[in-house]
């Protein structure tokens, strides 16, 4: 019991008498703060990103030949350092800052293995390198070491005074495809937290376990007829071990051998589904382009009859 100026109080009375005064305070601090600065408005997941380019996309267009935006190439010399040369491809007739992917072959083969998805994608709006290695025989991790020396080059490049892509390309926003070993390659590239997306096309390597670490959202295209890197020993556990906190997803093509994600003149049997699934990846994970997210889950694949399985976490 304390006296305070004639008055008896108890300790439990005094504290809660404190508090009263505490709370009414600060709630009419808060209400004049509230009064002058307001909060935001709730972010609306469906107002753009601020990335979109291009239409409103349909069907017929992610599975077209080309996409809404006129492409030019330029060779970069294969004396560059870190990798084996290649070329880079983007859009001409758009205008700002663009995502930039690389794409990386596999073993003892060429740039011109998996030369279609640059024009397909610089077509839909994204700066595109595709890469030689320095040897056909460089295994997953000497890949990943080369994708990363091509982002920096096109990182270099987009502040070169005058050159092909000087300006274009938001480092932000960097993506990784690669095949078998380049697949092996661009899973480790994943892992490092400098890309914001990644489709392996069966992928190869010797070990999985890293790849728990991944952190930027992947598909991984699969071939189910594959004898080089069979689904059971390679894409499937790969996937298996992705975290399940970040977007992912599972493409095993019907029938498909070795070749089935490269695309193309020599490989062209499932360009129509390549092409839907990997614009759309590209530009939701990218661009943050919720518009394809359409594309990437509901019947748009599961009714797909080149598809043998297909496994993700929708929704994206």
């Amino acid at each position: 019991m304390y006296p305070i100026h004639g008055v008896t109080m108890t300790t439990t009375l005094m504290s809660r008498s404190l508090c009263s005064l505490f709370a009414a305070g600060a709630l009419a601090f808060s209400a004049a703060t509230m009064a002058s600065n307001p909060p935001p408005d709730p972010v609306d997941p469906g107002q753009p990103s601020g990335f979109e380019r291009g239409p409103n996309p349909t069907l017929s267009l992610v599975e077209a030949d080309r996409g809404p935006f006129s492409v030019r190439s330029n060779r970069v010399s294969g004396l560059v350092s870190g990798f084996g040369g290649g070329t880079i491809h983007y859009p001409t007739n758009t205008t700002g800052t663009m995502a930039a992917v690389v794409v990386i072959p596999g073993y003892i083969s060429a740039e011109s293995s998996i030369e279609w998805w640059g024009p397909k994608l610089a077509s839909h709006g994204f700066v595109v390198m595709t890469i030689d290695t320095n040897t056909g025989f460089d295994q997953p991790p000497s890949r990943a070491r080369q994708i990363n020396s091509a982002l920096d080059y096109l990182v270099d490049q987009n502040t070169e005074r005058n050159g092909e892509v000087e300006g274009m390309i938001d480092t932000d926003r960097l993506g990784v495809i690669g095949w078998s070993m380049g697949g092996g390659g661009t899973l480790r590239v994943a892992t490092e937290g400098r890309i914001k997306a990644a489709i392996p096309l069966a992928p190869w390597d010797t070990s999985s376990w890293q790849f728990r670490n991944v952190q930027a959202p992947t598909m991984i295209i699969a071939c189910e007829s594959d004898i080089v890197a069979p689904v059971g020993s390679h894409a499937s556990p790969f996937y298996n071990r992705l975290p399940g906190d970040i977007n992912k997803a599972f493409v095993e093509l019907d029938g498909g051998n070795h070749y089935c994600g490269n695309g193309g003149a020599s490989f062209g049997q499932y360009d129509t589904v390549l092409s839907r699934l990997g614009v759309s990846w590209m530009k939701r994970h990218l661009d943050n382009d919720t518009r394809y997210s359409q594309f990437l889950c509901g019947p748009n694949h599961e009714s797909d009859r080149e598809i043998s399985e297909y496994r993700g976490n929708c929704p994206y």
